[in-house]
């Protein structure tokens, strides 16, 4: 063995080499996770010859706590992450938090609440003091949740996005960008929320169906009067116009025109627009610029005033009887008065529609005109487009491309204030005399009367759209940039795929000369419950992670989560998946424990082919096959195959049959026993490594015991192992063996079937006699005796079943065993259940209608349901003809 040195200071097992009888995940893991630490081994070294593998966190909010969704996702990029280091790499995982401006703004909010206070009795500089002694005290409490999951981050690089360095960093590009005329300021339509008083972009905002109400109101007298129909009769106080489509023949008298506004004494213009549709409603629609998207389009391409008719709070500002009433007050209110005054065409009660909310505090947003900063995205979605199409950067899965381009090739501008107070504060100066001037982190900020800052902040994504480069050290030319940037890879949600992906392109190819933040952007799903619903407290099926983990061990947890990860698909996961992980967790620790106590080593060559059994072949030739495979899986992010793969290998060939069939040569002792011994370290020592980052605790415990080596973390990755005399282009194969031990196993398998369809007792002994020849299983008979409880026969043998499989024959003398004619009668049912079944796979597979009808899928399962009732049909005539003649 060549990887790392021997333990330099004592491990959980030091004082005894036994391993204890049962694994204690709560015993192990914090101490274990905390050596790794103080021994350095997931720190990063900018200044190493080793070739960078980095990956940044998806930075959690600072007022957040670990849900399963980041378990998940931590899982899959610790994974990457230990295989890279072992294979060499010097690895960077990049930890932090973000400074989550609105989410954190209301979480102190209400803690003044509590106090009787609003931030506007501390004023703005005592306030952000608060929250800054919030998150001192009680924010980031994700860092130690992260520690019990394992998470294997460089803690010395942690960073948070308000940070000094960070924030130097989002000054420069605002900056830059500003210069470049990308950053404007500009009065615009934008979603507002009343509850939390701050403008939100496009994707915060939440769509559901709410019940509300559609009224039809009648504008005008006679022939000039027109009707619209709206969901919102509050904002018709703002209306400057009714607009309908200029082919419209209903309207050609009216467009030009003027006609009174209901409840105001203003007249207003009927105007013809192409983006009224004709056969929508009435063919006619109310004008309010000043609170809607497309209505403010309208206004604008006709010159029409916009009216601000609500106020932040979304309380009613215009003049009237309705001045001070809250917008559903005044919805209410306001369509009273028109039903008073004859107004009221129609009412349609309850109206379901599509309404926006606020995707943090669930209020109704407002749109709203207002004046705010906007990036100009066009140029910037542009370069982060072609990276994509012209294979500079690849997104995985594939088909997740048109998700991607869905939103860069269709993005609008960006507005990137908002009306908070904790937060990147935008770096504009405004002078006395109208003077704008923005200001980079090596400015001198203007001074004298009358100039001031800018008071909005920016949007939290801008901030974290920098993540993959500020974090290294941006705008500085570090020794970290140079070495760490682009990242390797990214794996996140399809979920925040525009949130934060498309940020982080558009700023990492505009900042970095060009080069996009990552060479591969790696999407998961989201996860959810056992049903496929989406977890949420309101649903009463959210799960706090570390109540599993401290029921189950976080190992698994985390093998739970990473069989179910299939890329860019959602992943159920239920408690009984956890348990059932748990077990196999124990299933590693028991079987490692069983081999050491037969004298499993990793000391000395592996014997050569000559000395190796064909069991011993078998399994290095699986081995070999099963790193071959699960490097490919890790490369192309199949975490659920390669957590499967290893699952089934581990399980089913090693601890199952390759230990059991191991056991009489053990107990027999002697050469052949040393060989298997150092054969079974071998797997063992290889096993360990490859289930390594995915369940890291128990088989670091495991491994060092085993090699007596420092840790599993540094050790080397597996590759495919090598057999003195045998030696062959990527490892030890041998497909005799692999053959030899298939019908050993199809041997003992069906004749266990055999034994439990009989009633048999797992322990209970029956004499036999095998006819093993002509068939490479002659080597095995003790083994084969010892598994299936078979006794040699004695005189007065009669064998009363018999059973071919695998060219061998197995002859049972079950007399006063088991009831013959009960027997009879229930393989005869079975049998007659199997060519039951046999006639209506075939009836099927035979009628062409059928078959040019079917998926290929459904035609699949019938054959394969035919092949089965042929094997069930050949094993119980055979069954039934080993029984006794009956009278």
């Amino acid at each position: 063995m060549t990887e790392n040195t021997q333990r330099p200071d004592s491990g959980p097992n030091d004082s005894n080499p036994e391993l204890p009888t049962q694994y204690a995940p709560a015993e192990v893991e914090g101490p274990l996770y905390e050596r790794w630490v103080e021994r350095g081994y997931f720190e990063a070294d900018a200044s190493s010859d080793k070739e960078p593998y980095t990956i940044v966190i998806p930075p959690p909010n600072v007022t957040g706590s670990l849900h399963l969704g980041h378990a998940f996702e931590h899982t899959l990029i610790d994974a990457l992450t230990r295989r890279k280091r072992m294979q060499g790499y010097e690895v960077l995982w990049q930890p932090g938090m973000d400074h989550a401006g609105i989410a954190t703004q209301n979480v102190v909010e209400r803690e003044l609440a509590k106090e009787g206070k609003s931030r506007h009795d501390l004023g703005r500089e005592a306030f952000v003091e608060r929250v800054w002694q919030w998150k001192a005290e009680s924010g980031g409490q994700i860092s130690g949740q992260m520690r019990r999951l394992g998470d294997g981050v460089a803690w010395s690089r942690e960073r948070f996005t308000m940070d000094e360095g960070l924030s130097k960093a989002v000054q420069t590009i605002f900056k830059k960008l500003y210069d470049d005329e990308l950053i404007y300021r500009a009065e615009r339509i934008i979603n507002w929320c009343p509850r939390c008083l701050t403008a939100i972009s496009d994707i915060e905002v939440e769509y559901q169906n709410d019940e509300g109400e559609l009224v039809s109101i009648r504008y005008g007298e006679g022939d000039a009067s027109i009707v619209v129909a709206t969901t919102r009769a509050e904002t018709m106080l703002g209306d400057t116009a009714v607009a309908v489509h200029p082919e419209d023949e209903r309207y050609q008298h009216l467009i030009g025109t003027e006609i009174e506004l209901p409840l105001t004494g203003r007249r207003i213009p009927v105007v013809a627009d192409e983006h009224v549709d004709p056969e929508f409603g009435t063919g006619a629609v109310k004008v309010t610029p000043a609170h809607d998207p497309n209505d403010f389009e309208i206004g604008r391409r006709h010159d029409l005033p916009s009216l601000t008719v609500l106020d932040e709070r979304a309380v009613i500002t215009a003049h009237g009887p309705f001045q001070g009433l809250d917008r559903m007050e005044a919805r209410s209110a306001i369509v009273a008065a028109l039903r008073a005054e004859g107004r009221i065409v129609a009412e349609k009660r309850p109206y379901e529609h599509s309404v926006g909310h606020c995707s943090r505090c669930k209020t109704t947003i407002e749109p709203r005109l207002s004046m705010q900063w906007w990036v100009k995205v066009g140029p910037l979605a542009e370069s982060a487009s072609k990276a994509v199409r012209d294979g500079d950067v690849a997104i995985h899965p594939k088909e997740m491309e048109s998700r991607y381009f869905g939103w860069v090739d269709n993005l609008h501008d960006w507005c990137i204030s908002r009306q908070l107070w904790w937060g990147h504060r935008i770096p504009v100066w405004y002078g006395p005399n109208g003077e704008m001037v923005c200001v980079g982190p090596d400015d001198e900020a203007p001074t004298g009367e009358g100039w001031h800052q800018e008071t909005d902040v920016l949007d939290t994504w801008f901030s974290s759209g920098l993540w993959p480069f500020s974090t290294l050290g941006w705008p500085e030319k570090t020794e970290s940039v140079e070495k760490f940037y682009p990242n390797s890879v990214l794996v996140t949600g399809y979920d925040i795929l525009f949130f934060w992906v498309v940020r982080m392109m558009m700023f990492g190819t505009y900042a970095m000369d060009g080069k996009p933040p990552f060479h591969t952007i790696a999407l998961h799903g989201m996860v959810r419950d056992q049903f496929g619903k989406k977890m949420s407290k309101s649903f009463g099926n959210a799960v706090n992670p570390l109540d599993w983990m401290d029921k189950y061990g976080s190992d698994a947890v985390r093998f739970t989560l990473a069989r179910g990860a299939n890329p860019g698909v959602d992943v159920p996961i239920g408690e009984d998946w956890v348990q059932g992980s748990r077990n196999f967790a124990n299933k590693i620790w028991n079987a490692t424990r069983f081999a050491m106590m037969n004298g499993a080593t990793v000391e000395g060559d592996l014997p050569s082919v000559e000395e190796m059994s064909a069991t011993d072949r078998w399994i290095l030739s699986r081995l070999n096959a099963t790193v071959a495979e699960v490097d490919a899986f890790y490369d192309d992010y199949q975490f659920a195959k390669l957590s499967d793969a290893l699952f089934h290998f581990a399980w089913d060939e090693v601890f199952d049959w390759y230990v059991e069939l191991s056991k009489t040569t053990f107990m027999a002792g002697g050469e052949p026993a040393k060989v298997s011994a150092r054969v079974l370290g071998e797997v063992l020592d290889v096993t360990l490594k490859l289930l390594h980052p995915v369940v890291p605790f128990v088989t670091e415990t495991l491994w060092t015991t085993l090699t007596g080596k420092e840790s599993v973390v540094i050790a080397d990755w597996p590759k495919a192992v090598s057999v003195p005399g045998a030696d062959a282009p990527g490892g030890f194969r041998d497909a005799d063996a692999e053959r030899e031990i298939d019908n050993l196993r199809q041997v003992i398998t069906e004749v266990r079937r055999f034994r439990s369809d009989q009633g048999l007792q797992p322990g209970q002994r029956v004499p036999a006699k095998l006819d093993l020849s002509g068939t490479a299983l002659a080597a095995h008979e003790g083994a084969i005796r010892q598994l299936l409880r078979l006794q040699p026969a004695e005189e007065g043998f009669q064998a009363t079943a018999t059973l071919p499989v695998a060219g061998a024959t197995v002859a049972l003398d079950l007399s006063g065993a088991i009831d013959f004619e009960a027997e009879r009668k229930r393989l005869t049912k079975d049998l007659a259940a199997a060519e039951k079944e046999r006639v209506q796979a075939n009836g099927k597979l035979t009628n062409e209608k059928f078959l040019a009808k079917a998926p290929d899928k459904v035609v699949d399962g019938i054959r394969a349901r035919l092949a089965q009732a042929e094997t069930d049909i050949e094993r119980i005539t055979g069954q039934l003809a080993g029984l006794p003649p009956q009278g």
